[in-house]
């Protein structure tokens, strides 16, 4: 390996999410150093522009945290990162499991996939900084006919 892809590796931490302009610091030819380093598996492309570099474990690479994951994209912190299983929580019957993260927050709407785990991204001015059980349950109201349960009986326990 060259000198200059090596400093590069030494810089990169297992276990965090790096943007590619973070990493044009230092390097000058960043995208052939970020090709060579996914191939040799030092790096995964969790999409354009977003790279993680795996931390090991005993059963392989640890996927990356949701909320570095997340932060690392919107380029902030306020966000909400959350799920439709959380509603499962407030005990109106919800009981299917969804695979579907929502994250709530002011710049970008729509679905993101970063790797294998996809992203339901919700553009609102609005929101808690951590989720409490009336935030929940307004939010469930607000998402019944996303849910895959019946919303007459998930609505009748909710209230």
């Amino acid at each position: 390996m060259e000198r200059k892809l090596l400093q590069l590796k030494a810089r990169l931490k297992p276990g965090t999410v790096y943007r590619r302009e973070d990493l044009l610091l230092w390097s000058k030819s960043i995208d052939r150093h970020l090709e060579q380093l996914h191939g040799d598996g030092s790096v995964e492309k969790l999409s354009q522009g977003l790279y993680y570099v795996p931390e090991k474990s005993v059963f392989g690479n640890v996927p990356p945290d949701e909320k570095k994951l997340v932060r690392a994209f919107l380029k902030e912190d306020h966000f909400l990162l959350t799920s439709f299983n959380a509603y499962n929580s407030l005990g109106v019957g919800t009981t299917q499991l969804y695979n579907e993260r929502i994250v709530y927050n002011r710049k970008r709407h729509g679905i993101v996939k970063f790797g294998n785990r996809h992203f339901r991204f919700y553009k609102k001015f609005a929101f808690p900084k951590k989720i409490t059980e009336e935030y929940l349950l307004v939010d469930l109201i607000n998402n019944l006919d996303h849910l895959a349960e019946d919303q007459e009986i998930v609505l009748t326990k909710a209230m």
